[in-house]
């Protein structure tokens, strides 16, 4: 009795173990959603069904609200309550529309994570490789993974061959809202005919 009473209380250690270490390993984090993504797009769903599959993937992985409001910039403090919600909204669609109707067009990508680098107790830096195929080139990706929620990792930013997708998408704002006199409506109505379109 004695025996069997020690050996469940290794295994409930050794398990917890397993899971607060798995909470905390971005690298496995990143390796499990780009499995996800490939699992959807390597299968025999529609186009239609990929991208359903693919925005709930994203819901899941990323900090849509953080990646909104970094790209807004210093016009988010210009918001009140209305529009802020009203922002959330609409960015979480314009989101996952841009993501998930540009992923569908892939098959069976193949990412393989190569690295990761802790920043501080907030963020890692996971490296990865989109390997070649015979109609594309290799592609480096950086993941900027939001970790002080060891429990609920989430990615905050890709970074391209050195091009952050975020800080790209900060300009664009900026560049929208600068040309229509600083009218951030017009930054509305732009993510949503993208929306409806």
């Amino acid at each position: 009795m004695k025996k069997i009473f020690t050996l469940i209380t290794f295994l409930i250690i050794f398990i917890s173990s397993i899971t607060k270490t798995y909470s905390i390993e971005a690298d496995i984090f990143v390796q499990s959603t780009v499995n996800r993504a490939a699992k959807t797009l390597g299968g025999t769903l529609s186009k239609e069904e990929r991208i359903k599959k693919l925005k709930e993937i994203a819901r899941d992985t990323v900090d849509i609200d953080a990646i909104g409001f970094y790209s807004l910039g210093a016009y988010r403090k210009k918001l009140n309550e209305e529009q802020i919600e009203k922002y959330k909204e609409i960015f979480s669609e314009y989101f996952l529309k841009s993501f998930s109707s540009r992923l569908a067009e892939y098959s069976n990508p193949e990412i393989e994570v190569n690295s990761k680098k802790i920043i501080n107790e907030n963020y890692t830096i996971v490296t990865s490789t989109l390997v070649a195929t015979e109609s594309r080139p290799e592609v480096k990706i950086q993941w900027r993974v939001y970790t002080k929620n060891p429990d609920n990792l989430l990615i905050r930013d890709l970074i391209i061959e050195g091009l952050s997708l975020a800080r790209t998408q900060k300009e664009e704002f900026a560049s929208i809202i600068n040309s229509n006199d600083g009218n951030i409506e017009a930054l509305f109505k732009n993510l949503s005919d993208f929306v409806i379109r």
